[in-house]
């Protein structure tokens, strides 16, 4: 290849990691600009006029990238659950089983406050999902909940955990987090970080785990 070709093909690339990059941020705007109007106005009361006029844009702007609100509403809710219900998925293999729940419970909780106010968009209305979406979510949240109940058994046959019914354990646990949309605001009295400093160590007594072996919060990166 000529170093004219290689020049050329250069900017070829460069072109269309531009064109990627731009069309990537307009996405991001209107999933932002449509979360924002769900969250105040619930699924129902959303239109895609009311999206439109919002971005101050025409509608096969919008179109473009996405098919109607369902879809949208759909893809805000996916990133937030697949967040959370891999959250066990990532964890170094050398901790012991307490030590995963652990993680996992306030991993829960920082990825729900981080994703506000998408993360609460399954709780409030999942019935706007297709049917097919709810059994994907469905099946993502019981593969986390099979590895959790796991570790729970046994971290507590290890002397670390102390709880009765593991199910019922685990999603007590999981609660926490998952009915923070019925009361959690970011422009609340606590910052983020000193919500989850609040709630994972609450997460942490209802697995039964002493205080003297709570970890310390990771720090946010």
């Amino acid at each position: 290849m000529t170093q004219a070709a290689k020049h050329t093909k250069g900017r070829q690339k460069a072109t269309t990691r531009d064109a990627r990059a731009d069309a990537d941020a307009k996405r991001e705007r209107i999933l932002q600009t449509a979360a924002r109007l769900f969250h105040e106005n619930g699924y129902a009361d959303t239109t895609m006029e009311q999206i439109v006029g919002e971005l101050g844009v025409t509608k096969p702007y919008v179109y473009y990238y996405f098919s109607n609100k369902q879809e949208l509403f759909e893809r805000l809710t996916w990133a937030p659950t697949v967040a959370c219900f891999t959250v066990l998925d990532g964890l170094d293999d050398s901790l012991a089983a307490h030590e995963k729940v652990a993680r996992a419970l306030e991993g829960l909780i920082r990825i729900t406050i981080e994703y506000y106010p998408s993360s609460f968009f399954g709780f409030r209305e999942p019935q706007a999902f297709r049917p097919e979406f709810a059994a994907e979510l469905k099946r993502i949240a019981n593969h986390f909940y099979t590895q959790l109940c796991a570790l729970l058994e046994q971290g507590r046959a290890e002397g670390a955990l102390d709880f009765g019914d593991t199910r019922v354990t685990a999603q007590a646990a999981c609660s926490i987090s998952g009915y923070m949309y019925t009361w959690y605001r970011p422009d609340g009295r606590l910052s983020s970080e000193q919500m989850l400093r609040e709630l994972a160590p609450l997460a942490w007594r209802v697995i039964g785990l002493e205080r003297k072996n709570f970890p310390p919060i990771l720090e946010h990166t």
